[in-house]
């Protein structure tokens, strides 16, 4: 959908290892450390947390807690960014700044971004609001809408020409301006915000979020990803 991204910057190296090495710790008799070279295969690892951890819901997550990735979310609406930063138990953010990025605003004004890389709006089509009723949005609608930020850009700019500070000038630019985050989390704490954000009921944009958030997942732990869309993907079942 539209521009969003979401890039990978670090991840733990084996988290399914690393994951097991915590799990076996609490029935261990000797520390897993000395145990590195009977550690399974991160694919066998994956299995074992599969059957010993996570299957018939036993709820003991907490060995999900070690492993660490960070990503880079990109051109996302302030609104989703806002939902999802609202959940801050085990992860960590840090987002763009309206007061200090305010370049891209002005340069809507001469030309050198669109409107569009900048601020989102909806796709032209069909929606439903909160109380259930469905309604068109259209592309006349959109223009306008896509006018009215181009207007406000240029206000945004003589307020700034004018003398007024940053953090004052940006509470005139539309609420939806684009803003890139960096997130990091533990397995846990992933697992937790796809709960939240991936049900059925969630904003649409933030359903997107949770959808490339999965893949990055995906390609990091795949056995516990997989167990995950199997078992809890879009249910609403909070991670204990």
């Amino acid at each position: 959908m539209d521009k969003f991204r979401i890039e990978l910057l670090a991840a733990t190296p084996n988290p399914q290892q690393l994951i097991w090495a915590a799990m076996h710790q609490d029935y261990s008799e000797d520390c897993v450390y000395d145990q590195q070279d009977k550690f399974p295969s991160e694919e066998k690892a994956g299995a074992l947390i599969i059957k010993y951890l996570l299957a018939g819901n036993k709820g003991h997550f907490g060995p999900l807690e070690h492993p660490q990735i960070t990503v880079n979310a990109c051109a996302f609406p302030h609104s989703m960014m806002q939902q999802v930063r609202t959940h801050r138990v085990g992860i960590s953010f840090d987002c763009q700044s309206n007061r200090y990025t305010g370049q891209r605003i002005l340069d809507v004004v001469t030309g050198k971004r669109t409107v569009e890389d900048v601020f989102y709006l909806r796709p032209v089509g069909n929606y439903t609001n909160r109380q259930g009723k469905k309604y068109f949005y259209s592309e006349e609608q959109r223009n306008t809408d896509l006018e009215w930020c181009f207007a406000a850009c240029q206000r945004y700019a003589d307020q700034l020409a004018a003398g007024m500070s940053e953090e004052h000038a940006r509470g005139t630019i539309p609420f939806d301006v684009r803003q890139h985050f960096v997130l990091s989390c533990n397995v846990r704490s992933l697992m937790h915000l796809l709960d939240l954000r991936w049900k059925k009921d969630a904003q649409l944009e933030a359903q997107q979020f949770a959808e490339l958030l999965f893949k990055q997942f995906e390609q990091w732990c795949p056995a516990i990803a997989q167990w995950y869309l199997e078992n809890r993907a879009q249910k609403a079942r909070l991670s204990p």
